[in-house]
């Protein structure tokens, strides 16, 4: 095809001052927690598995030693001898402590990670677009109106989560992985499909790439040049903010960063940081707050998202304080997820009927601003599921609910009954009620072929609407 352009050339640095720790410093940092050496060796046994990495800004600057481990920060970065099963954790020390060799090690681990879905919502089969006829890595399309874009060198972080459903991202699993620096076929992409009118550049988190590969990639879609007239944002999914905020302050291309931000809105666009605070204390920082006032002076917004998580942020004056705190400095709350069904969700995982209530009582406390907020929602298979409240019909008590968000847009907005489950955590292990099936599911199921088609194909009217 004559209108693809070049790959884009690897990142660089993530920006002066930035000192990452992995698995090597592991020992040596929760040591500073106080652990004995058993659980010392059954954290680094569970960081065989899930990635471990953070900095040492959220390490000096974020985390309340004197609270380790059971500050949240410290919870939200560092793996938890617990998170996966016990007999798991046990293998694997006695592996370590016993020297196993390293390709044991691995092969190990694969065969763990393999039970942990590490691609929720049919992230792969469904959702994967083509382009006559050839599938797209690094693209994933699973509404009509907005299309994922997985840059190569942004498929890192300046921190991991370690309840991130990304999870498969960032361990050594090629097959796992989705990125491409293939800007021009995502051009290409969106010129043959102008129901898009939204490119959200996810991860990994983008902003670890330096503004010179970052505008590689965002520059063309903003040039007339490339007729994406019908494109009205592009979005920028990051953690960036709570985990170095320097990345808009002082980073050399930090200034260069947001003049490319100021370009993408006087193209008439809009440029939205879509942000992930999990905790209100990744708020506090000065630098942070500086670093907001920045963004928002390039007319770029920014919208606040973060997974409801067990034992770090399952508490509802939490969430009431980081509402709070993100509309006063001009940000604008967004979703409250629910952990997806990924990785160590057993151990994260918070019921739904919790849930809800935790989103109520928040919600009650804050003004109508901040009310722009909406969860707690699933990103499932059929789409985004969020739960509306608890409550009686015809003397039953159910779950409400409603799709945000829809594979199928005929179902957007149309709301549903489950019957109440006060064990319940995700869309699958609810159950029907006042109907045969959800109204997502097809009227009957059908044997599931081995190969899946894309939800996007070349033909318009093939769209296929799976049951989860």
């Amino acid at each position: 095809m004559t209108d693809i352009q070049p790959v884009v050339p690897p990142a660089r640095s993530a920006g002066r001052g930035f000192r990452a720790y992995s698995a090597k410093h592991l020992d040596m940092l929760v040591q500073r927690a106080g652990l004995p050496l058993e659980e010392r060796l059954a954290v680094r046994a569970v960081a065989t598995v899930l990635p471990f990495r953070t900095n040492s800004y959220v390490v000096e600057h974020l985390i309340d030693w004197n609270a380790a481990p059971d500050d949240p920060i410290y919870r939200l970065v560092f793996p938890q001898p617990d998170m996966l099963p016990a007999a798991d954790v046990r293998r694997l020390a006695d592996m370590i402590d016993g020297g196993a060799p390293e390709a044991g090690l691995r092969a190990a681990a694969h065969e763990i990670r393999m039970r942990l879905n590490p691609h929720p919502a049919g992230q792969l089969l469904l959702n994967a677009p083509s382009l006559h006829g050839r599938p797209l890595p690094g693209l994933q399309h699973k509404y009509p109106e907005t299309v994922l874009f997985f840059p190569r060198q942004g498929q890192t972080c300046h921190a991991y989560c370690t309840y991130c459903f990304r999870w498969a991202q960032f361990v050594d699993e090629p097959d796992l992985k989705m990125a491409t620096d293939d800007i021009g076929t995502l051009v290409a992409y969106l010129r043959e499909h102008p129901e898009v009118t939204s490119v959200l550049i996810t991860g990994g988190d983008p902003m670890i790439m330096g503004e010179a590969v970052l505008r590689r990639y965002i520059a063309p879609l903003i040039d007339p040049q490339n007729g994406l007239d019908h494109l009205e944002s592009i979005r920028i999914g990051t953690k960036s903010l709570a985990y170095w905020p320097q990345r808009f302050v002082s980073d050399p291309d930090a200034d260069a960063t947001l003049r490319l931000f100021g370009e993408v809105v006087a193209s008439g666009r809009t440029m939205a940081l879509m942000a992930h605070f999990s905790h209100p204390r990744e708020l506090e920082p000065p630098v942070l707050a500086e670093a907001v006032r920045r963004i928002r002076g390039t007319g770029a917004v920014i919208r606040t998202q973060a997974p409801l998580i067990r034992s770090i942020n399952d508490d509802p004056l939490a969430w009431r304080a980081m509402w709070r705190t993100q509309v006063r400095m001009g940000m604008v709350p967004y979703y409250m997820f629910v952990e997806r069904d990924t990785g160590p969700q057993d151990y994260f995982a918070v019921p739904l009927a919790r849930a809800y209530e935790i989103f109520r009582e928040a919600y009650q406390g804050v003004s109508g601003l901040a009310r722009t907020v909406r969860g707690p929602s699933m990103s499932a298979t059929p789409g985004k599921v969020c739960v509306d409240g608890v409550t009686e019909v015809a003397g039953i008590k159910v779950f409400v609910l409603h799709m945000i968000q829809a594979r199928d847009p005929r179902l957007v907005g149309m709301p549903f009954f489950a019957r109440f489950d006060p064990d319940a955590c995700w869309l699958t292990d609810l159950e029907p009620v006042f109907a045969s099936r959800f109204p997502f599911e097809p009227a009957r199921y059908e044997a599931v072929p081995d190969e899946l088609p894309g939800l996007w194909p070349d033909e318009p009217g093939e769209l296929m609407v799976p049951a989860i």
